[in-house]
């Protein structure tokens, strides 16, 4: 087994939104990997949300033709789905710090409740 670094971007070098509706193939996707409640709480707009170990089952959900840009809360369990993704073909990069960095950074949030937050 080797320990191949991560593809990683900071979040400045990760499109604001993404636009699932209207993307044409290849386009850029950002899949959040965080768990049901976390995601309810607050999410990047235009975000495709598969908890992490649904992953490998919901595939089909993600355009192998697209660069994907993964994040959850911190960085830990997007650096997993990356090195899962990147092994099967798929080209993704881990979005350093996570949704964290996303709030801190001032990028636009969405959520089921009155107001949007990470933490």
């Amino acid at each position: 087994m080797t320990n191949s670094p991560v593809p990683s971007v900071p979040i400045d070098a990760v499109p604001a939104e993404f636009d699932t509706a209207t993307a044409e193939a290849g386009a850029a996707q950002l899949l959040d990997v965080r768990e049901d409640d976390e995601w309810q709480l607050g999410r990047a707009p235009g975000a495709i949300h598969i908890p992490m170990t649904d992953v490998p089952a919901r595939l089909d959900e993600l355009d192998i033709d697209a660069e994907i840009y993964v994040i959850c809360r911190q960085g830990g369990r997007s650096i997993a789905v990356v090195q899962f993704l990147n092994e099967i073909g798929y080209e993704a990069v881990n979005v350093a710090g996570g949704m964290v960095a996303w709030q801190q950074s001032g990028r636009p949030l969405t959520g089921d409740g009155p107001e949007a937050k990470i933490y």
